[in-house]
């Protein structure tokens, strides 16, 4: 089967971009460009040898989506492509599994650089300096029902939204939401939707044990 590469970012111009860098390191490889976390699903569903995914998308916002795509392919590769460029948002990819990060701002050798490093079955960072966050493994820890809960926690929904939503009892949610509290080591929403925002790039993430 020819390898095939998927890139999900919802700008066409950098998809372009990162395509020539693809080319370089993986010259006999397919091409797929996709503008959605969904369609990268669906690609990576028919077969992948790697998947470059932008951290802002129409329907994925943040690490959420690395952590699915972690959950459901562990053994693809997936480059974090993201115009975030704090030294907190590239250990965090790295730590939920990322095999690489590559900035929005960085030339083609870089990307080809990155790209190359991943090709061989290596891993590539800018420089973090910060070691593994403790909060970060404990949503590493949630469920994939779970992590859409705690979503939905943050979007803030009530229990009986989150059920008509999933198509579950109330009943279900508070025990999801009581496992989720437990997980996260917090007392209440608050506290778990300050800890969420870990997943959310573009934030400055409070302390949750200050709420």
């Amino acid at each position: 089967m020819a390898q095939r590469i998927i890139i999900a970012d919802d700008h066409p111009l950098f998809r372009t971009a990162l395509g020539h860098a693809v080319g370089r390191v993986w010259p006999e490889a397919e091409i797929v460009e996709t503008s959605s976390a969904r369609g990268a699903r669906e690609a990576v569903e028919a077969g992948a040898e790697a998947l470059l995914l932008d951290l802002h998308m129409e329907d994925s916002n943040g690490l959420s989506a690395l952590m699915d795509f972690r959950q459901d392919f562990p053994a693809l590769p997936v480059v974090i492509v993201s115009a975030s460029e704090e030294a907190r948002v590239y250990a965090a990819a790295s730590q939920l599994g990322a095999a690489a990060f590559i900035p929005k701002s960085a030339s083609l050798e870089t990307m080809r650089e990155a790209l190359a490093c991943v090709r061989e079955g290596e891993n590539w960072f800018p420089e973090t300096g910060s070691g593994p966050d403790e909060d970060l493994a404990k949503i590493a820890s949630l469920t994939p029902a779970q992590r859409r809960i705690l979503g939905q926690l943050s979007e803030g929904l009530l229990n009986k939204q989150i059920a008509y939503e999933l198509d579950i009892s109330e009943a279900t949610v508070k025990a999801h939401i009581t496992a989720i509290f437990r997980k996260l080591g917090v007392v209440n929403r608050t506290q778990a939707v300050l800890l969420a925002g870990k997943l959310d790039v573009d934030q400055a993430v409070a302390d949750p044990a200050a709420g």
